[in-house]
């Protein structure tokens, strides 16, 4: 498979490549991440991973696609992003705990003056958990970085989550066969 460059800092989206045995190269632009009000769920998702895959593309030397992805959480038909600190982490884990909600990742790829664009979503239901299940996954593992307050690889969802529906690699952060069907389609 040719080279990618992975417009993403994220080791999970990097580790999910290599276990695909994806070679890729890492680009981090700090491209917008806002968007326009009246986009769907996974418009959104899109549209974020556009503008980090153009950014990438714009400073990237050479001809090798650029891979960009965005994850989003739906929870009672509201995005959350990634909690402001320790308090905000707690209360969305609060609200996630007891119910489900979705997992949209936008996915866009670039290769010369082709775009590959779609979004995958997945559904994640949590089990109740308690105030100090909460704190203890907040304070030890610190997800300040992850959409919806967690990583479904991390303690919390190995005792939290009570199921999903759809691509677990996805909750992780990239839909990693579907990028891999992409890629191949490219040549």
């Amino acid at each position: 498979m040719q080279k990618i460059i992975l417009a993403s800092q994220s080791p999970r989206r990097s580790q999910l490549l290599s276990w695909a045995e994806v070679p890729f190269e890492v680009l981090v632009t700090g491209a917008d991440e806002s968007f326009p009000d009246g986009l769907s769920f996974e418009e959104t998702a899109i549209h974020i991973a556009r503008n980090k895959a153009l950014a990438a593309k714009s400073l990237a030397s050479g001809k090798l696609p650029v891979l960009a992805a965005d994850t989003i959480v739906i929870w009672n038909n509201q995005v959350i992003g990634k909690p402001a600190d320790r308090d905000d982490a707690i209360r969305i884990l609060t609200s996630l705990a007891g119910s489900h909600h979705r997992v949209t990742t936008g996915v866009v790829i670039l290769h010369e003056k082709k775009e590959i664009a779609f979004a995958e979503t997945t559904e994640v239901s949590f089990h109740p958990l308690t105030k100090e299940q909460i704190e203890f996954y907040v304070d030890q593992y610190k997800p300040y970085d992850k959409a919806g307050a967690y990583a479904i690889q991390e303690w919390i969802g190995v005792v939290g989550i009570r199921s999903i529906q759809g691509d677990f690699y996805n909750v992780m952060g990239l839909p990693v066969s579907r990028v891999v069907q992409a890629l191949q389609q490219l040549g």
